[in-house]
């Protein structure tokens, strides 16, 4: 769930949402932290001050790059509160300062790629994280090098993964370009594991 679009409420006016959201749901919580789609900026002790709700289980972390308040919020998380990364091409880098994962739209072009690199974070092995995290921030770039979730789709779609490319408007499809140039960025990835990249060269 996201603070309220248009509203811009204060710190204190997003703490009172999500307490009574989290009193009233029958569900943990996973605030949406998207500042550059609400209009709403929280410094890390607002953030903090949100997951240490009853209730709110953790956050999806878009905050449009690497900041002191991303990196003050995972060095001092609140008990049972994960964070995951919302901005794809900063998942490696959030991995390493402790997100617990991700909530990401480039993830369904690779999947088992993305689930290796926090695997690879988790277990300590910068020198498989390091490479494999570039190279998936550069194919999530092209991936929204035009307005989500059309590359992907059209991705999925050139794939033969989905039936169509198309998506709602305002949305238009995405263009050629942008499509082989998320193509060739996933055959960029580094080989995977041996069975991985044994499974990859399989036939669908």
């Amino acid at each position: 769930m996201t603070v309220p679009a248009f509203v811009r409420p204060s710190a204190p006016g997003v703490l009172a949402h999500f307490a009574r959201l989290s009193e009233v749901s029958p569900v943990p919580l996973i605030v949406y932290h998207i500042p550059y789609r609400t209009g709403q900026p929280l410094e890390a002790a607002a953030l903090r001050a949100l997951g240490a709700l009853p209730g709110v289980a953790g956050m999806k972390y878009a905050g449009g790059g690497i900041d002191q308040d991303a990196v003050a919020l995972l060095g001092d998380l609140p008990a049972g509160f994960e964070v995951l990364a919302g901005d794809d091409a900063y998942l490696s880098p959030l991995l390493a300062l402790g997100a617990a994962g991700g909530i990401l739209a480039s993830a369904h072009l690779a999947t088992e790629r993305f689930v290796e690199l926090a695997q690879a974070w988790r277990s300590g092995d910068v020198a498989r994280a390091r490479p494999l995290g570039h190279a998936l921030a550069r194919m999530s770039a092209a991936a929204f090098a035009e307005p989500n979730p059309a590359v992907v789709k059209g991705v999925l779609h050139a794939q033969g993964r989905i039936p169509s490319p198309g998506v709602r408007l305002p949305l238009l499809p995405a263009s050629e370009a942008a499509v082989a140039a998320t193509l060739e960025r996933l055959g960029e990835l580094p080989a995977g594991p041996p069975q991985q990249a044994a499974d990859a060269g399989k036939s669908p």
